[in-house]
């Protein structure tokens, strides 16, 4: 592949090409020139007037599905909504069927995405079955390449577990990734406890919940390490879908202490409240639910001010029969690749280069993964975008259409990703 990219801005902090407007050439995978006016000869050739160029986008949440649930999505629809929305990697959670818990099923799908456009990265069950009660073999799931380890869609309730688990992949460098929620506080839970849960009638989920959780967690982490040896290069704990003012406010005096923690918010959480549901869409169902105008509010506070490290679409889908019928029966989740970065810079409050940064720089840090940049010679690993482009989001790539955005319009548009050799581009 050789390839032209001409008159695109740079957005990338560490580059020195940062916020310039310049030709990018690449040949055989490598960035080989930076410059003005470059010779394309014999290269494909792309205008870019008006595009933006950063290192190609990490998602650190993503439900893929695949194996087992292969009707709501598969290793090759998630691909193509990853690259669609930008996404050069993706974090794929365990809960699959079987359970990501043994070598042969992380190798499954490492392989599936081997040298494709999207890379895949599996993360690993902490217990088998992500049912909460057994460790599976970690040591081996981290050498035969788990990205991190999580119960995923099933947030750890045993303490002992837990502080286990920490002790476990401290030796390892290797990353716990968890949603804090107490789940006897949100059983049969629907949405936010609060105001409208009460007008609605519908069982509340409350903000509580959240927050002993959390505060167990980080209490846990703290017991696990020696004070005032904490390894700060990488956090240990990784905190997954923060949704409640106090859950910032406990990330960032943990941070304050030092401890080595980070956290991320789904896309989708800023751009509805709990009141939202007024209207019963089964789209809106979402764990942790949507909350309140004050907790949006210390959400971008939180991200502003460097608390919050990372955005992640949580990309959920169903199919319709798990989304069309009553609200109360209806299963939780949004499907987000396609969007993440449209309502990132819709509602965050954060400028472009912020933004980029919590989709690129943040994630492959907690991740573990090399850097990657925008210089000659760097790996061709890139996301081209227009962050001002208005669209309609009226087809989705994703097998599952759980998404209250279709035919909304949005702000931010993907036009193309490069990734091992390879490159789509979009109207």
């Amino acid at each position: 592949m050789k390839l032209l990219v001409n008159s695109v801005r740079v957005i990338d902090k560490k580059s020195p090409f940062n916020g310039q407007v310049t030709d990018l050439l690449i040949e055989d995978g490598k960035i080989k020139q930076i410059g003005d006016r470059l010779d394309g000869a014999g290269a494909q050739v792309i205008d870019g007037n008006g595009l933006c160029v950063s290192a190609g986008w990490v998602d650190m949440r993503v439900q893929g599905r695949d194996p087992g649930f292969e009707h709501k999505e598969d290793l090759h629809s998630v691909r193509e909504a990853a690259s669609r929305g930008g996404f050069t990697e993706i974090v794929l959670l365990p809960n699959t069927q079987p359970v990501t818990d043994s070598k042969d099923t992380l190798n499954y799908i490492r392989h599936s995405g081997f040298g494709g456009l999207v890379t895949l990265h599996p993360a690993a069950a902490v217990t088998k079955k992500a049912e909460g009660v057994d460790f599976t073999e970690m040591m081996d799931l981290h050498q035969a390449g788990a990205i991190a380890f999580t119960d995923g869609e099933n947030p750890v309730q045993n303490a002992d577990l837990l502080l286990k688990t920490i002790l476990y992949l401290r030796p390892l460098n290797a990353l716990l990734i968890n949603r804090p929620e107490d789940r006897e506080l949100t059983l049969y839970g629907q949405m936010h406890e609060g105001v409208t849960s009460t007008l609605l009638g519908m069982k509340g989920m409350p903000s509580l919940a959240e927050e002993m959780m959390l505060i167990r967690d980080l209490k846990l982490l703290e017991y696990a390490l020696e004070k005032n040896t904490y390894d700060t290069s990488a956090p240990v704990l990784h905190v997954s879908l923060l949704s409640t003012a106090t859950s910032v406010q406990l990330i960032r005096e943990a941070k304050a202490k030092g401890l080595p923690v980070s956290c991320d918010i789904a896309a989708h959480q800023l751009a509805f409240e709990d009141k939202d549901l007024l209207g019963f869409d089964t789209n809106l169902k979402v764990n942790p639910p949507f909350r309140s105008a004050e907790d949006n509010a210390a959400i971008r506070e939180g991200l502003a001010d460097g608390t919050i490290d990372a955005i992640v679409s949580d990309h959920n889908p169903h199919d319709e029969e798990s989304k069309n019928l009553e609200f109360d029966h209806a299963d939780f989740g949004i499907t987000g690749l396609e969007t993440a970065f449209a309502l990132a810079a819709m509602h965050s409050g954060l400028n472009v280069g912020d933004v980029i940064e919590k989709l690129t720089t943040q994630p492959r840090h907690i991740l573990r993964l090399p850097e990657v940049g925008i210089a000659e010679g760097a790996t061709a690993n890139l996301t081209f975008f227009d962050p001002n482009a208005e669209w309609v989001f009226d087809r989705s790539y994703s097998k599952s259409k759980n998404t209250p955005f279709l035919g909304q319009t949005l702000k931010g548009k993907v036009r193309g990703v490069i990734n091992n050799g390879k490159q789509e581009w979009f109207q």
